[in-house]
């Protein structure tokens, strides 16, 4: 009796002090930190947050990457939050609107995206990617958070507060909010000890149904590369269901990738290599079988 009491009394102080490396974040003080701010100040500060992510991130190695080329394992997750499986792919992206993405090792699935335009290879040959992922993609990019650091901090249309002191994944934050003309709320966490973003939030309404949905990143376990800090984890959530988890390899920024690469002209060069192997093997298949079919009529 006197052991359990002790360890409900030990649990209880436990319970009192802060968390190792962490500190409580008061009511008073978060008040003190969104209550007095007018707007024109809390705009001031969400952008000095913002401009000192973008230091850390790499400043102007950063704000000046002409391409990344990543390989990385990708896990994607269905409807309901189920595992679908992981895949080792390779992307390639030319900020802000170029983005090329290849299945390994056989590079018979590849996704390009250019502007408002966009085509897919697949088993098929190649075709224009449907609307639908054109539109997805174009979404997207006003929501990525590399876009919002390199081009949208100058924006009119988009509305800047910060939000206050939290607590996030056992680290201390600066929540900054923006509101754009298409009334989407992002929402970004800047870990106060690194100033790196760990987290975005960003919600919408749907303007027919009025449903709400609510679209979470996680960003961690970066690394520098190249003068740029880079996220080496990201994980993608979509109002509480998992998307996508991804797991990167390996990185190098500016290798000068041509504008070609992002063309359907160069996905048709890569269908006349992998498509005839493909050919070939269906009409070797169909003629093992034609043969088997003769076989088995000789025998009869």
């Amino acid at each position: 009796m006197r052991i359990t009491l002790r360890l409900i009394w030990f649990a209880i102080l436990l319970a009192s002090l802060p968390l190792a490396g962490t500190r409580r974040v008061t009511a008073q003080e978060q008040d003190q930190d969104t209550t007095v701010l007018m707007p024109d100040q809390s705009a001031a500060k969400a952008k000095q947050l913002l401009r000192q992510a973008i230091e850390t991130l790499g400043g102007n190695a950063y704000l000046n990457v002409k391409d990344v080329t990543c390989t990385l394992r990708l896990g994607q997750f269905g409807h309901s939050g189920e595992l679908n499986g992981f895949a080792t792919v390779m992307d390639y992206e030319k900020p802000p609107d170029k983005d090329r993405t290849e299945n390994l090792p056989k590079r018979n699935l590849i996704e390009v995206t250019n502007g408002d335009k966009g085509w897919v290879l697949d088993r098929g040959g190649v075709s224009d990617a449907p609307e639908t992922t054109l539109a997805q993609a174009a979404d997207n990019q006003k929501k990525d958070i590399d876009n919002i650091l390199r081009h949208r901090l100058n924006d009119k249309d988009i509305i800047f507060r910060y939000a206050g002191p939290d607590l996030v994944d056992l680290k201390e934050v600066d929540w900054v909010e923006l509101v754009d003309k298409d009334n989407r709320t992002i929402r970004i966490a800047i870990a106060k000890s690194t100033h790196l973003p760990v987290r975005k939030v960003v919600t919408t309404r749907d303007p027919n149904s009025r449903l709400r949905t609510e679209e979470v990143e996680y960003y961690s376990l970066y690394h520098l590369i190249d003068g740029v800090m880079t996220p080496f984890q990201i994980t993608r959530e979509r109002n509480n269901f998992k998307v996508y988890q991804a797991f990167f390899d390996k990185c190098d920024y500016n290798t000068n990738l041509s504008d070609s690469l992002f063309t359907k002209e160069s996905l048709e060069e890569r269908w006349q290599k992998v498509g005839k192997k493909k050919i070939n093997k269906d009409k070797k298949a169909a003629d093992k079988s034609s043969d088997s079919g003769k076989t088995g009529t000789s025998h009869n």
